[in-house]
């Protein structure tokens, strides 16, 4: 139902009162950004954006009774830290809102710049129809993308799970990129009839070593174990990529991978001697180690 003018009591509920109640509830239960996700939450509710819900507060409008006790059932999920972005089952990312929900990773702001080092390497291509692979693309994010940021380019996105490729190709259709290509297959098997052609192969590989516990809940308890552990150093499913992009990129291509902020050292060596040139650390804008890039 959509807000409304000022009403009796009975009858409806106001937007700032509402909010302040969320923001509350999502402060006590230790929710990074309270009021953040409490304006989301109102304006998934109301179907409005975000600034909307702020102009709302400001005028000091109401919503009906019905819409504040679905807002109290969503800020409680939330609150028990469940994933913002599975309540509301759409997850921002550079340009495009994705469908995520349970067994697929939900996509992170920082991606969104590692996802710019493949982008740049691809329109810098000389190529008419440069090629990218995304390796373990979950929701399709990074594939998506490139695919409609570089619009010319041949984009593969590869997965092995089945309820995140299930989620990868909901994203696609959605988006109609007709440029992309979903590939069900593990990432060490994939795309052989691309061998040496490709321009450019990027993954946000599981990379959390496997005796580490992630401190958020939300990735704790809700993000697929498979999409977070790498093994005893967490870089099980690098070493699988390095030979596997060195196989489908051709000489000079690049490779792009994000990973944690106290792993570029250990990347930049194994990729070093696996005979990748150029290997460089790159940090996100909270001053992190969050990309490593090599040429073949």
């Amino acid at each position: 139902m959509s807000p409304e003018s000022p009403a009796s009591p009975s009858s409806s509920v106001s937007v700032r009162a509402l909010r302040d109640e969320t923001v509350a509830l999502l402060a006590r239960a230790g929710v990074p950004d309270p009021e953040v996700d409490a304006e989301l939450l109102i304006g998934h509710v109301l179907d409005v954006g975000r600034g909307r819900v702020q102009a709302l507060v400001v005028m000091d409008s109401t919503v009906a009774i019905a819409d504040a006790e679905r807002l109290r059932d969503l800020a409680a999920r939330r609150a028990a830290r469940e994933p913002l972005q599975h309540i509301t089952g759409r997850a921002p990312f550079r340009s495009l809102e994705l469908n995520v929900g349970p067994g697929v990773f939900v996509p992170r702001p920082e991606t969104e710049q590692v996802a710019q080092f493949a982008i740049d390497a691809l329109r810098a291509v000389p190529s008419p129809t440069p090629v990218a692979v995304d390796l373990g693309t979950g929701s399709g994010a990074i594939a998506l993308a490139l695919a409609t940021e570089v619009p010319h380019a041949r984009v593969y996105a590869v997965e092995n799970s089945p309820e995140a490729y299930i989620w990868a190709r909901r994203n696609i259709d959605e988006v109609g990129a007709e440029n992309l290509t979903p590939v069900f297959i593990d990432l060490a098997d994939a795309l052989p009839e691309l061998d040496g052609t490709v321009d450019v192969v990027i993954s946000n590989p599981p990379y959390v070593p496997d005796d580490a516990i992630p401190r958020d809940p939300e990735v704790r308890l809700h993000d697929p174990h498979a999409a977070l552990y790498g093994g005893p150093d967490g870089l099980d499913v690098v070493r699988t990529i390095s030979r596997v992009a060195r196989r489908l990129l051709h000489p000079g291509g690049t490779l792009v991978l994000e990973h944690g902020e106290l792993q570029g050292a250990a990347i930049r060596a194994l990729l070093t001697s696996d005979g990748w040139r150029a290997a460089a650390t790159h940090r996100d804008l909270t001053t992190r180690d969050r990309a490593t890039t090599a040429l073949r």
